[in-house]
């Protein structure tokens, strides 16, 4: 190819990344009555194109719930969005070449977000979209699934694996500067910085649940209850660890199990209906879930005090693990994602009738 033939390719495709970041497509959402509840449900994004949450360890979304951090192929590729909760509409945020659409959080100050760009940790301000390079994973080495960020945006934390050996990287996001943290003779993921603290909870490649000092002393195995353990968030504060136990026994019931590091203590919450992944409101007393059950696949919140649950909606996914409801940040709301309609797409359900008004942080 001739040198003028090249530069003319890349000046339009800079210029197509141009005029494709911050554009806004209008409003998508689409209002009906649960089937099951008759409660109004709200579809934000159209099911015509993929539209994906953020990995529940993330920030999605804002703080006074005026908008939502999402990733959706609206724009032709799988790129960072953002949904104006009140009038619908929808801002391209990236143009990068290889998203991971469970990566995108928003900043401490909801200025700005970061995200992975396949190798890259990137990170861009919201008002004139500018990314900046953060950190280079290495080409030897490749990302395991999980990304978290600090609540104060100081630090970020992943695992980077080459064969059969991974290390816990922790990343200065002013700075750039990485350390390892644990290099392990296994595959590890999903790091989750635990709240006001300065440790990590992991899991291992067998599915154990470890915790580990930021200095990378103390790293232990939680003695959690044995057989198969699903997904875990840390408890609003941090002082304790919510998970869900699958039993082996498939016709037994998914249990909602809470576990204190601090104390080795491990004890039931609630017996649920067949949750494939939960969610936690703003002080811990109500749970989200998004049951597994072939005959009532539907979302479901699960009051801690009493032990009760109450259906808000049919989720109808095709894979109810894809489903992972959350809570906005005051409990007013509850997102959720699912292919029902067709290809995934954003659900709003308001839940401000059955659960009180949390710190919003």
């Amino acid at each position: 190819m001739h040198r003028r033939a090249f530069l003319s390719i890349a000046a339009a495709s800079a210029a197509m990344a141009e005029t494709t970041v911050g554009q806004v497509f209008p409003s998508e959402f689409r209002k009906y009555g649960d089937p099951a509840t008759e409660l109004e449900v709200i579809r934000l994004t159209n099911p015509e194109n993929s539209t994906l949450l953020p990995a529940p360890s993330q920030r999605a979304v804002s703080r006074k719930s005026a908008f939502l951090l999402c990733s959706s192929e609206r724009s032709g590729s799988l790129q960072a969005m953002r949904i104006d909760l009140k009038s619908g509409q929808l801002r391209q945020l990236t143009q990068v070449a290889a998203l991971d659409p469970r990566s995108p959080t928003l900043l401490p100050d909801e200025r700005g977000f970061c995200f992975f760009d396949g190798q890259v940790l990137k990170q861009a301000a919201f008002g004139n979209l500018r990314e900046r390079d953060v950190y280079r994973i290495p080409d030897a080495f490749a990302r395991t699934p999980g990304f978290n960020l600090s609540d104060d945006g100081v630090n970020a934390v992943f695992f980077e694996k080459q064969q059969n050996v991974s290390r816990l990287r922790l990343v200065h996001m002013a700075k750039g500067d990485a350390s390892t943290v644990v290099e392990l003779n296994t595959e590890a993921s999903d790091p989750v910085i635990r709240p006001k603290r300065t440790q990590i909870l992991y899991r291992q490649a067998d599915g154990s649940l470890w915790l580990i000092n930021m200095d990378g002393k103390q790293n232990r195995q939680l003695k959690i209850e044995p057989g198969i353990t699903g997904p875990a968030r840390w408890a609003p504060g941090g002082r304790t660890i919510l998970y869900l136990h699958f039993p082996q026994d498939t016709s037994q019931l998914v249990t909602l199990r809470e576990h204190t590091p601090d104390e080795n203590a491990d004890r039931l919450l609630a017996k649920t209906s067949q949750f494939s992944g939960f969610g936690s409101n703003g002080d811990g007393s109500v749970f989200v879930g998004a049951s597994r059950s072939k005959a009532s696949p539907n979302i479901l919140i699960l009051l801690r005090s009493v032990r009760r649950e109450l259906t808000l909606c049919e989720h109808k996914a095709t894979d109810p693990a894809q489903v992972e409801p959350i809570f906005s940040p005051n409990s007013q709301d509850i997102f959720f994602q699912s292919d029902r309609h067709g290809k995934p797409a954003i659900y709003r359900v308001k839940v401000e009738r059955f659960v009180e008004e949390t710190d919003e942080g």
